[in-house]
Formats: structure tokens, sequence, C-alpha cells
């Protein structure tokens, strides 16, 4: 039994120095220095370093966006008549003119020929009218026409005249209707799922028949807390406000700008809408898709920023690894500041052009030698 308790006390025992042995390297005291053990000077630690960078710094908040359709159009025929055929592909580009519809054509072609028809009677009965009149005109003057037959002779002829403007105008008319029948793309966009098929009949501006979506530019909206109202109309009053917008897993940020801010708050949010348009090229982002969205909302002056890897925390505070001359880092505490992005600002402790070290700084400890493998 006593043995046993023996045993336990020396286990015990080990373990402890063990725990003090790890957490002397792992957090040593301020100011000294590992690399006095043999062990740990024998072998240069790989690291990767950044240089500190001062400068001006864009602070930038971060939120969640969705795309939207830079216009959206619901197309409609514009005459009746039965669906012949659609010539755009679903979910493919049309452009701007490209015929996408067609309506059965027959009866608005019959429809103008109607017309042309009564323009050429009534033309003809024009000229006999016109005929006639010049003829009375003489002899009228001669005494040989009564008046009553030359007045009714020139009422015939402004008759017919009036009857051709009209005839010309519904000529007019009806080759328009007959255009009406192939439905062109307004705008360049998206086409979506048909809403009628062919055989189906059609009423003029009441049946949906697509809808199409402008993609090219695009909108991205997203809401900011009121907060940030003030610093973000400051920014728009200096110039064009970049906006960035990355979507979920993708490191790839698309620009933009900053073209809306809506007129009021909304108070149940206390947030307020904002609008950003982006090229699009390449159709990256489709309405509906939420991305991240980045803007610029303070500029700071002068600061000290490095890669947010680079900051190390312990109980005693926030610190990074700088790298000498002598390729031995040193443990240094620093005050933080703002973050933008993936750079933090160091408001104490740290001096533009230091290096530090921003991977493998779990093998370190406070005067490590290393062995700068990468930036």
């Amino acid at each position: 039994m006593a043995h046993q308790f023996s045993r336990k006390l020396v286990l015990t025992a080990v373990v402890l120095v063990a725990a003090g042995v790890a957490a002397h390297y792992l957090w040593p005291p301020a100011g000294e220095s590992a690399a006095a053990d043999p062990a740990v000077a024998a072998q240069a630690v790989p690291v990767k370093v950044a240089t500190a960078q001062r400068g001006d710094l864009e602070l930038s908040l971060q939120v969640i966006g969705s795309a939207q359709a830079w216009s959206t159009v619901t197309v409609q025929s514009r005459v009746d008549g039965q669906l012949q055929s659609l010539a755009f592909k679903p979910g493919g580009h049309v452009r701007k003119g490209e015929t996408i519809i067609r309506i059965d054509p027959s009866l608005l072609k019959s429809q103008l020929d109607e017309a042309l028809g009564n323009l050429a009677k009534d033309q003809a009965q024009q000229v006999n009218a016109q005929t006639l009149l010049k003829r009375y005109g003489p002899l009228l003057a001669k005494g040989y026409v009564a008046s009553s037959d030359y007045d009714v002779a020139k009422a015939n002829a402004g008759l017919y005249a009036a009857a051709v403007k009209a005839d010309q105008a519904a000529v007019e008319l009806a080759r328009t209707q007959l255009g009406y029948a192939t439905i062109r793309a307004p705008v360049d966009s998206i086409a979506g799922a048909p809403l009628v098929y062919p055989g189906a009949q059609v009423t003029a501006n009441s049946t949906n028949l697509v809808v199409l979506n402008q993609v090219q530019p695009i909108y991205i909206a997203f809401a900011v807390p009121e907060s940030e109202l003030a610093a973000l109309r400051a920014a728009r009053a200096r110039g064009a406000v970049s906006v960035s917008a990355r979507l979920p897993g993708s490191k790839i940020s698309m620009p933009g700008t900053l073209d809306f801010i809506d007129n009021a708050v909304d108070p149940s949010t206390g947030t307020i809408q904002l609008k950003a348009e982006y090229a699009n090229q390449g159709d990256q982002l489709t309405p509906g898709q939420f991305v991240q969205v980045s803007l610029p909302t303070a500029r700071l002056h002068n600061v000290v920023t490095v890669p947010a890897v680079a900051l190390q925390n312990s109980p005693q505070g926030s610190f990074v690894f700088t790298v000498g001359a002598d390729n031995s880092v040193q443990q240094r505490m620093v005050t933080l500041g703002p973050a933008s992005g993936d750079r933090l600002v160091i408001e104490r402790g740290l001096s533009g052009g230091e290096r530090v070290v921003t991977d493998g700084q779990m093998l370190l400890v406070n005067g490590s030698p290393v062995r700068v493998v990468g930036g």
C-alpha cells in the first residue's frame, strides 16, 4: 500500500515538473530569452514574416447584401393573337432588339391587305373626283354647268381626299400591328422561364409572356447601421465610394461603386438601405444571391498596421513576434486599434518597417532563432 502511494507521488511530481517546463517555454517571463537553452538554439524555426506598414488606412464595414437586377421587364404582347413560337432559351442571354417571341401574323396580314385595298380604291375615286372638278371649272365659267353641280364635284373631291388620308392612317396602323407580332427584347438581359407556350391565346397588354432581368450592370442592396450614415455621406461627398463584394467561400473581390442611399432610416431595425452598382461582367452575380459587402467608413492617417494573422494572445495581453537583424524573435506586447479587412492597427508597441512573424508562432518563444522561408 505504502509502495503504491510512493509511486503516485513520484508520478505526480514528474507531471508537475513537465508542466512547469512547458509553461516556461510557452510563456516565459518578460525579458527572459529561451535562446540560452542549447536545445532551443540548436535549430532555427522556419517562419513566414511580413513588414509592419505605416501609412493611411481605410476602415471598412462588413455587411451581408443581396444582388438585385438592374431592371426587370415583364414582356407582354401588344396585339391579340395566338402565340406562334418562342425564340429564346430560358436562362440564356438575349440582346436588345433580338426577336424573342412571335405571334401568329395571319390575321394581322389580312387586316393590312384590307387596309391597302381600301386605300387603293379611295385613291382611284379621288383621282376621278379631282379630274371631274378640273373639267367643271371652265364649263362653269362659260355657263355650261350649273353651280350646284360644280359644288357637288368639289365636295366629292374633298371627301375622297379625306378618305385617302384615313386609309393611309389605317394602313400604317395595320402595318404597325403586324410589326407587333414580332416581339423583341427591350434591353440586354437574361430570360426567365416562359409563362405561356406556343398555341396559347394571348391578350394584348394583359398576358405575361416572360420576365427579363437586366444584370449587366447589377445592383447589390444592403443595410448599414444609422451610426455609419454620417461617415458614408462624408465619404461620398469626397467622390465615388468604392464598395467591394465577395461571394461566400470566394477570395475574389468584385469592385463596385455606391449608387444609392435611401432617404429614411428603418425605425424597426435602426438601419438604412443602400445600393451599389457592379459591372457583373461574366455574370458572377445572379439576382437574389447573397454576398459579403465591404465599404469604407473612415480614413486613419499615419498608422502602423500588420496582418491579422501576426497577432497572438496570452494571459498578459496581445503580442506579436518581431524578427531582429540576428534572426531571433522578440515577444512584443502591443496595444490594438481598429481592424480593416485582414489588417490590424497597432497603436503602441510596434514601429513601421519592423518584421513580424505571420506563420510558425506556435513553435516560438522569446529569443528563438528563426529561418525566414516566406513573406
